[in-house]
C-alpha cells in the first residue's frame, strides 16, 4: 500500500507498506524516533502514546497497535514534536519538570503526549485522561498536578489542530459503505480493520499473518451519529469516546460503563461495530444494548438486514455473520425506563469484566410492566436473561418478587470458572446486581430490599 500522512508537521509518503506494519515499529526502527516507547505492546501501558488528528479532532492513541495504513491522510505527532521547532517546551512539559513528574522516565513520553492531547482538547478529567498511562515509580499525584497546572495555558501555535493532508485513494481503504461492500464481496476472506484494538493484538501477540486487509477508517458514512424522535442511530465506525458522549444525556449509566471501557487511547480507537462483531462474551457494549432493545444492522453486497442484537451472538466465537457481511451500525430505541449498568472487574480502570449486567425495567403503579436484562461474562456469549425477565414481569417490584426471581438465574446461565472469577462468584454477583437495580430504581420503602442492598454494599 502507498500512504501519505503528516509526521510532526512534515509530509511523509511511504510506498509498499505492509498492511500489518505498526506505527511504533516504524517510528523506532525506520525513523529513529525512539521517544515513543515499547512497553506492553498490546495497548495497555500507554508508553507508546501518540497524538493522531483528523477531521474529527485530536486523539491520543497507542502506536503499538496502530497500523500504518490507518494513518493515511491524517496527522501524527510524537513526543519529539510536542516541543516547538526552536526547542520551546510545551506547557505540560514545563509543568512536568516543575512538579517533579518524572523519575525513571520510561513512561514520561507517553504521559506527555496524553497530557498535550488533553490540553489541546481542553479536557480536565485528568484521572480518566491518564488512566491508560501506567507509572510504576513516580506516582500519579505529581503528574496530575502538572496537568492541572498547565490546564489554563494557551495551546502553543505549533500544536494547532490540523486535519491531515490530501491523499490519493487506495482500494484497501474504501471511502463509503458502498465501496466497502463491493471490496468485501470481492475479497470475503479479507480481514476488516476498524480500530485495530483487537486485530492489533493478533499481530503483536499472536504473530498472525492477516492476509488481505480492508481498512474501514475511510468510511465516513459509517461514522455518523443521528437521532430522531424514536431512536439513536450509531454507525459501526463510531469510537467509544463519541458513543459515550452520544448516550450520556439519555443513558448516564451506559456512559459511565463506557468510561471504564479500556483507556482514553483505547476508547479513541475502538469502534462500536468492532466491539460487537468480534462476539466477545465479555464485551461491555452488548449487555447494555441488549437491555435497551437495540437492533443491529448488517450488509452483504447490496443486501441489508437488521436483527435484534441478542440474536447475533450464537455461540462462543460464532456470530450470525454471513460470508462477506459486515456490521454497518446499531439503532438504540429511546427507552423511558433507561438502563442501569454494573461492571465487576479486578481493576476499576482498564480491565475486562468478570461480570457485566445491564437492566432496563419498566414499572407502573408498582408493577413490572416490562424487563430487559443483558449480561456479559455469564455465558459463552453476551446473553439476555429471559427467565429472570419472565419471573419479574407482571409482578410487584418488591423484594419478595426478587426473591422469587433469583432461582431463574440458574435457568438462564451456567457460568464458567476462570482466572477472573469462579462460577459461584459470577452467579452471586449477577443476583446482587438485580438487587442493586431495585434499590436504585424504586422510591417505595422496602425493609428487606434495603437490608439486602446494605449487606451487598458492605461486601463490595
Amino acid at each position: 500500500m502507498n500512504i501519505t500522512f503528516l509526521l510532526n508537521g512534515e509530509t511523509v509518503t511511504l510506498n509498499a507498506v505492509a498492511p500489518a506494519a505498526t506505527l511504533l515499529d516504524w517510528l523506532r526502527e525506520d525513523r529513529g524516533l525512539t521517544g515513543t516507547k515499547e512497553g506492553c505492546n498490546e495497548g495497555d501501558c500507554g508508553a507508546c502514546t501518540v497524538m493522531v488528528t483528523d477531521a474529527r479532532g485530536a486523539r491520543a492513541l497507542n502506536a503499538c497497535i496502530l497500523f500504518l495504513p490507518q494513518l493515511h491522510g491524517k496527522a501524527v505527532r510524537t513526543v519529539e514534536g510536542i516541543a516547538g521547532p526552536d526547542g520551546t517546551l510545551h506547557p505540560v512539559q514545563s509543568q512536568m519538570i516543575a512538579h517533579h513528574g518524572s523519575q525513571c522516565g520510561f513512561c514520561t513520553p507517553g504521559f506527555v503526549v496524553s497530557m498535550a492531547t488533553a490540553h489541546l482538547n481542553r479536557a480536565r478529567d485528568f484521572n480518566d485522561q491518564l488512566a491508560g498511562n501506567l507509572c510504576r515509580c513516580t506516582g500519579y499525584a505529581p503528574i496530575v498536578r502538572a496537568a492541572e497546572a498547565a490546564a489554563e495555558a494557551p495551546v502553543p501555535e505549533w500544536i494547532a489542530p490540523t486535519d491531515g493532508c490530501e491523499v490519493a485513494p487506495d482500494p484497501a481503504i474504501p471511502r463509503t459503505a458502498d465501496a466497502l461492500a463491493a471490496a468485501f464481496a470481492a475479497q470475503p476472506d479479507a480481514t476488516l480493520v476498524a480500530g485495530a484494538t483487537d486485530v492489533g493484538l493478533w499481530v503483536t501477540k499472536g504473530l498472525r499473518d492477516l492476509g488481505p486487509v480492508i481498512f474501514l477508517h475511510g468510511c465516513d458514512d459509517l461514522a455518523a451519529i443521528s437521532e430522531d424522535a424514536g431512536a439513536l442511530h450509531v454507525g459501526a465506525m463510531v469510537d467509544m469516546n463519541r458513543l459515550r458522549a452520544a448516550v450520556g444525556g439519555r443513558y448516564p449509566a451506559y456512559a459511565e460503563l463506557l468510561r471504564r471501557y479500556g483507556s482514553q487511547q483505547v476508547r479513541g480507537a475502538a469502534t462500536l461495530g468492532g466491539n460487537i462483531a468480534n462476539g466477545s462474551p465479555i464485551g461491555d457494549n452488548a449487555p447494555a444494548l441488549i437491555a435497551l432493545g437495540a437492533r443491529l444492522h448488517l450488509r452483504q453486497g447490496d443486501m441489508a438486514r437488521d436483527i435484534a442484537i441478542e440474536d447475533f451472538f450464537l455461540d462462543y466465537g460464532k456470530q450470525d455473520l454471513r460470508r462477506g457481511e459486515f456490521v454497518t451500525g446499531v439503532t438504540i430505541p429511546h427507552r423511558e425506563a433507561g438502563v442501569q449498568c454494573y461492571k465487576v472487574s479486578k481493576r476499576f480502570d482498564q480491565d475486562i469484566s468478570a461480570v457485566c449486567g445491564c437492566f432496563s425495567v419498566t414499572v407502573a403503579d408498582g408493577v413490572v410492566q416490562d424487563a430487559r436484562i443483558g449480561f456479559g461474562g455469564m455465558a459463552g456469549v453476551p446473553k439476555r436473561a429471559a427467565a429472570v425477565e419472565a419471573a419479574l414481569t407482571g409482578q410487584p417490584w418488591t423484594a419478595a418478587t426478587l426473591r422469587i426471581a433469583e432461582p431463574a438465574f440458574a435457568q438462564d446461565f451456567a457460568p464458567l470458572s476462570d482466572m477472573r472469577a469462579s462460577a459461584g462468584y459470577r452467579m452471586a454477583a449477577a443476583r446482587s446486581m438485580l438487587w442493586r437495580c431495585h434499590a436504585e430504581t424504586t422510591t417505595a420503602p422496602d425493609a428487606e430490599a434495603d437490608t439486602v442492598h446494605s449487606v451487598l454494599q458492605v461486601r463490595a
